[in-house]
């Protein structure tokens, strides 16, 4: 293992997700309260474990794990190291479902996918039901949005894993960044998950040694389509439900900056007025729902 000193990064922050971690080979490995979601989820969280292992033998002082996909409670924190604060659930702000980073020095993206509208595994942005996103004619990824989100903090992506697409897309918007991809094309059967997760976590220890790494946060104003998959009705039905535009299976509008974009995508893929209204119920409920779809992964993947 790479020894990094440790005055080279203090705080890592960690945002975690599952389509591209070494248990999710299938649409169902990445649904809720499927026999292969809880499969992933174990599998998720032992590609974490090892990570935030090789971070703190590398000296880095303080590890934040960012469970980000779907209820956002998909790792299991018994399986981490318990030196790593592991954030589960979603959170208002200040950071749209990260809350508060914690004041990290630098962010990595491990098990990412690629953008709607573009080939990789189970690619998609914020949500399945967008078939295609673009901002100003051109696709948009999660990681824009998020590093975008988090560098009023001072925060750099340093490394980024998930499928050989994402991993291009994520090398196209953070130059330098380190990445480290999975071969989603190979059955699970014929993929050495050891060697694989032992190399992941080497790679992500390397990148703490990057001081190149440099994201610029897009500069407004921007024009968004969103085009919705399940039709003209929806998007008809949720683009006047915010007082947005629509061409066909179209959702368009206008932003002034990236946070603006980012909230009303989020607007637009999980929330109705009153949901917005009330979001400190609304986020109770999700994070309670969440934590119940955690006791049935610890049930099912129980030794």
């Amino acid at each position: 293992m790479l020894k990094v000193k440790k005055t080279q990064y203090r705080h890592i922050l960690i945002i975690a997700d599952i389509e591209g971690s070494s248990g999710c080979r299938s649409y169902e490995a990445s649904k809720f309260l499927t026999e292969e979601w809880t499969t992933a989820c174990k599998m998720m969280s032992l590609d974490i474990a090892a990570v935030v292992k090789a971070l703190f033998e590398a000296e880095v002082e303080h590890v934040t794990v960012k469970d980000f996909h779907r209820t956002g409670f998909n790792i299991l924190p018994e399986l981490i190291d318990s030196r790593a604060r592991l954030v589960s659930g979603y959170i208002k702000g200040p950071v749209p479902g990260i809350g508060d980073p914690g004041g990290a020095d630098a962010v990595m993206f491990i098990g990412l996918h690629a953008a709607s509208g573009t080939d990789g595994f189970l690619a998609h942005t914020l949500t399945s039901r967008i078939e295609r996103l673009e901002m100003n004619g051109r696709v948009i990824t999660e990681l824009e949005l998020f590093a975008s989100s988090l560098a009023p903090y001072g925060l750099t992506p340093i490394f980024f894993s998930g499928c050989s697409a994402a991993c291009a897309q994520a090398r196209s918007i953070v130059k330098n960044i380190t990445t480290y991809a999975i071969d989603k094309t190979k059955g699970q059967e014929n993929f050495d998950v050891h060697s694989w997760r032992a190399a992941l976590a080497e790679k992500a220890t390397r990148s703490l040694a990057n001081r190149s790494c440099r994201f610029t946060v897009p500069e407004g104003p921007f024009s968004a389509v969103v085009t919705m998959r399940d039709g003209e009705r929806i998007a008809r039905k949720l683009s006047k439900r915010w007082g947005m535009r629509s061409s066909g299976r179209d959702i368009l509008f206008e932003a002034d900056d990236i946070h603006t974009l980012y909230m009303q995508l989020i607007r637009i893929c999980y929330l109705t007025p009153l949901v917005e209204r009330f979001s400190g119920i609304s986020l109770f409920l999700n994070n309670l729902y969440g934590r119940i779809g955690r006791l049935y992964v610890r049930w099912k993947t129980a030794d």
